[in-house]
């Protein structure tokens, strides 16, 4: 880099009295005795420099190894006085080398502490602006973090007011329909009790009509109740299962935030910071900002839709479903009290009849009896005169031949005798007649007390037990579902 160039040929300029001072020992009188001459260090070859050759006057001795050895010089010229392996110039040309070769390192040692101090104040500057920057960083973060974890907060807040809100309609649809138990059971016990009527009574009249239509709208109702409680039941779920995942959310937000506030608050002297080695990876499971924010704000939306939902359950539960539902059982209640007071009437109305009637048959009957009585002795009476009629025809029947002739007093006696005979007759006709009317006059009496007792006990039925049972009908706040 340019601005590296500077400093080096800065730190080269610096360095150069520093050289000189290093290069003194090499300039002095003496460097001559252990340092090569000028003509050694114009030297190029190997024998020119004063190396030793493989075998040399002084090698005296037998030479156990052949040239290629004393080359490579991994084997000594061996004679039969020394070992040797290096020339003297070899040796002054190796100080000169190691001499060297110091003074580079400590020129480069120099070099490396002056970028060194200047490498320590830059990277510290740069790593504090960095912390700051990612102070700063860390510090909006946190803000964002808690603006949506107080979005969450609010929205949680009036998603479980509206689950308390709607679990009351709940409670108060498993009420009505309690109370719709009670409809349900006072139709079935009418039902049941006119089904005990007897005899002509048996009809399918007004009431029992209203009746059955009361058990119709009852089990109609119940289906549309029972069909509520389960989309209650339903929405329920769902707002749970948002306000769920909304806590959750919330959950994670607030130990991300805590998590960040430590970090913001983090500085290079804290006791807590220490060296976390693979903290730099990135998860696979790591998400990016705009996929972070996309799913508070889809929480966020599907929480309102779920609201909204569960509200307009609550609006349908506060409207047509209870409040028609309670008009239309009350209206069918009315219609049903209404025609059992008038069948009440009627059947009372009707039994008064039959009991005046039914006196007045008993009546008639003890008059027929009294007649048949009367009959019978006026039968009975004219029994004498048949008897003296038909005596005298026979007394007259012994009067001697000519005496005993057809005169008026015979055809007198026999006419007395016919005339009575026929007025017997017609007595005992007008008896049998009063008798046969007795017994129609008897048949109609246990009619008519049969009648009597059909209708007591009809009355009986609808007013006794009816409307008794009746009275017991749940309010319009009790049907309604209020307590």
């Amino acid at each position: 880099m340019p601005q590296e160039e500077c400093v080096c040929e800065g730190q080269d300029k610096v360095f150069g009295d520093y050289a000189q001072e290093a290069m003194g020992p090499c300039t002095e009188a003496g460097a001559g005795e252990y340092l090569p001459g000028p003509q050694e260090q114009e030297a190029t070859g190997a024998h020119e420099q004063g190396q030793m050759g493989p075998v040399g006057p002084w090698a005296t001795g037998r030479v156990d190894w052949g040239p290629l050895a004393g080359l490579t010089g991994t084997r000594p010229v061996v004679d039969s006085y020394s070992v040797t392996r290096y020339s003297e110039a070899e040796w002054r040309h190796h100080n000169q080398q190691l001499l060297c070769r110091a003074m580079d390192e400590q020129r480069a040692a120099y070099t490396t502490d002056l970028n060194s101090r200047e490498a320590m104040e830059t990277v510290a500057a740069s790593a504090d602006q960095t912390q700051h920057n990612n102070t700063g960083r860390l510090g909006q973060r946190a803000a964002d973090i808690h603006r949506w974890r107080t979005e969450l907060e609010r929205s949680l807040e009036e998603l479980i007011l509206e689950i308390d809100m709607l679990e009351a309609q709940r409670r108060r649809a498993r009420h009505a329909k309690i109370a719709l138990g009670i409809v349900r059971n006072i139709a079935a016990e009418c039902l049941s009790r006119r089904a005990k009527r007897i005899g002509s009574d048996l009809v399918r009249d007004e009431v029992e009509e209203e009746l059955i239509k009361e058990a119709a709208l009852v089990k109609e109702v119940e289906d549309l109740i029972d069909r509520t409680i389960r989309q209650i039941e339903e929405q329920q779920e769902r707002n749970k299962a948002i306000k769920a995942r909304m806590e959750d959310d919330w959950s994670d937000k607030k130990q991300a935030y805590d998590i960040e506030a430590i970090n913001t608050n983090l500085t290079i002297k804290s006791p807590t910071i220490l060296f976390k080695p693979g903290a730099t990876r990135f998860p696979d499971s790591q998400s990016t900002p705009a996929g972070w924010e996309d799913n508070v704000r889809d929480i966020l939306q599907t929480a309102q839709e779920v609201k909204a939902q569960s509200c307009e359950l609550r609006a349908l539960l506060d409207g047509p479903v209870l409040s028609d539902c309670v008009r239309d059982l009350r209206a069918q209640a009315d219609k049903v009290d209404r025609a059992l007071a008038q069948r009440i009437s009627q059947t009372d109305l009707c039994r008064q009849a039959l009991e005046n009637e039914l006196m007045a048959v008993i009546g008639k009957i003890a008059d027929t009896e009294k007649l048949i009585v009367e009959l019978k002795e006026a039968i009975r009476a004219m029994d004498a005169p048949m008897k003296k009629a038909q005596t005298r025809l026979d007394n007259r029947l012994h009067r001697p031949r000519i005496e005993n002739c057809r005169d008026k007093p015979q055809f007198g006696l026999v006419d007395e005798v016919k005339s009575i005979a026929e007025q017997v007759s017609c007595l005992q006709g007008q008896l049998r007649e009063a008798e046969e009317r007795l017994v129609r006059l008897l048949t109609v009496r246990g009619q008519l007390e049969r009648e009597v007792q059909i209708k007591r006990n009809s009355l009986y039925i609808d007013k006794e037990r009816c409307q008794l049972t009746r009275s017991h009908y749940p309010s319009s706040s009790a049907l309604a579902g209020h307590s």
